[in-house]
């Protein structure tokens, strides 16, 4: 029996188990299996001696969706990361740690449409990939299998960005909005260790992005440094210097 199809029957089972009633979203789970592993494929880096897979995956599914996944997720992620570890195998990829999968709601999404987003965390320095993972979330449709993925829109019309530091909100203005300890900043931080001008959040071509401009204390972005231009979604949290902030879309 194929890896794949005896994955299926594991899921078969679960969906058996976790409820009485029929199984009724409209994203397979065994979809998710197939679109989690081109996902590793598509986000694959080369290093100097290696090709690194990402070992951080997070699935987004609409409310509806989520709610009929709810009765089995933890199982369900189990299986899913089993299922890259040896995908990874089979491809000769090299892992930083085990896969892990994770389940979030995400809003913007409807009925039998869900987003991934793949992610290289902790490489090794020395070992550090050509191009970085930039965290981009794809969103694929359960009703056209075939069809190409797309980017989750983080700019759609009428929601604005903001980000939001203890009980502080800071409106992000298009095209540039700058953050720093200044004057001339935008938003001000009170903080020692953030620099005059420390980052800017630009937005172009629809999305949302965050530089550092050479701060003293640098930035660290899903916590890690942040070394070139990141695309932001929905709940992305960044630290300059000292200073915790999250990035929301409203």
């Amino acid at each position: 029996m194929s890896f794949l199809r005896n994955l299926e029957s594991k899921l078969e089972k679960l969906i058996e188990g976790g409820f009485k009633s029929a199984f009724k979203s409209e994203v397979q789970p065994i979809e998710l299996a197939r679109k989690l592993s081109r996902e590793m494929d598509a986000h694959r880096a080369a290093s100097v001696s290696r090709t690194y897979a990402p070992n951080e995956f997070t699935v987004y599914l609409s409310p509806g969706d989520r709610e009929q996944f709810s009765h089995y997720e933890e199982g369900l992620t189990r299986e899913l990361s089993l299922y890259l570890l040896e995908h990874a195998r089979k491809r000769g990829y090299s892992l930083v740690s085990r896969p892990t999968v994770a389940i979030e709601t995400e809003q913007r999404l409807d009925l039998g449409t869900f987003g991934i987003r793949a992610r290289l965390a902790d490489a090794p320095a020395q070992e550090a990939p050509v191009e970085p993972d930039s965290g981009h979330t794809m969103v694929y449709s359960a009703h056209d299998v075939s069809a190409p993925a797309r980017p989750l829109d983080a700019s759609a019309p009428g929601m604005r960005a903001v980000i939001e530091t203890g009980d502080r909100r800071y409106a992000l203005t298009p095209p540039v909005t700058v953050v720093g300890r200044g004057r001339e900043a935008d938003v001000k931080l009170d903080d020692a260790n953030v620099s005059r001008r420390h980052a800017e959040f630009r937005f172009d071509d629809g999305r949302w992005t965050v530089v550092d401009l050479g701060s003293t204390n640098g930035t660290q972005f899903r916590g890690a440094p942040l070394n070139y231009p990141a695309p932001l979604d929905h709940g992305d949290r960044i630290r300059f210097g000292n200073t915790d902030v999250t990035f929301v879309l409203e």
